[in-house]
């Protein structure tokens, strides 16, 4: 079977401990994590689990079950790239006088859609939102001028479709 790219959806109460139960049914199936994220969900006191899978359909499934099975699981689901809309988020540590010495710099700000956090005298900061491919674009063309810090975050994702999920937490909110 062809492996593609799935985002994991974890819908759960928000308990410690659950992130290790569920890192090792990646790990028991030998599955690399490409991205996670992990925030609080649309319903007060549901937290939702963002995962990044490279994988072929049945195996998806199958982890999508095994995570279902932790007692905290709500409901996971996932869900192929055409069918979610995503974006990341970076930001790019560099020396202050490249803004002002290399034109260049500018020109990729400006070109990337990318934007200025912070300016100091030793350094700025650059942040920039998108897929995760314009971020490695982005990466790639300042990498030469040196970038002295970079950090990404995990991928954050809404499904196209209406999930069911939504009257499910509701019912689940009133208990």
């Amino acid at each position: 079977m062809e492996k593609e790219t799935y985002t994991v959806s974890v819908y759960s109460e928000n308990n410690v401990g659950l992130l290790n139960r569920i890192s090792g049914i990646f790990l028991k199936r030998h599955v690399n994590v490409e991205s996670l994220n992990v925030s609080k969900s649309e319903i007060d006191g549901v937290s939702k689990f963002t995962i990044v899978i490279v994988e072929n359909k049945e195996n998806a499934r199958k982890i999508v079950g095994q995570i279902e099975k932790q007692i905290e699981v709500i409901k996971a689901y996932y869900h192929k790239n055409d069918e979610t809309i995503y974006q990341e988020s970076a930001l790019f540590k560099i020396k202050s006088s490249l803004l002002f010495d290399e034109r260049q710099i500018q020109n990729i700000i400006k070109e990337s859609n990318s934007e200025i956090v912070t300016v100091s005298r030793e350094f700025f900061v650059l942040s920039k939102t998108g897929r995760r491919y314009e971020v490695d674009a982005m990466h790639d063309l300042l990498k030469p001028f040196g970038i002295m810090q970079f950090v990404r975050s995990g991928r954050i994702a809404v499904t196209k479709e209406e999930m069911p999920i939504t009257a499910l937490l509701k019912e689940f909110n009133q208990n």
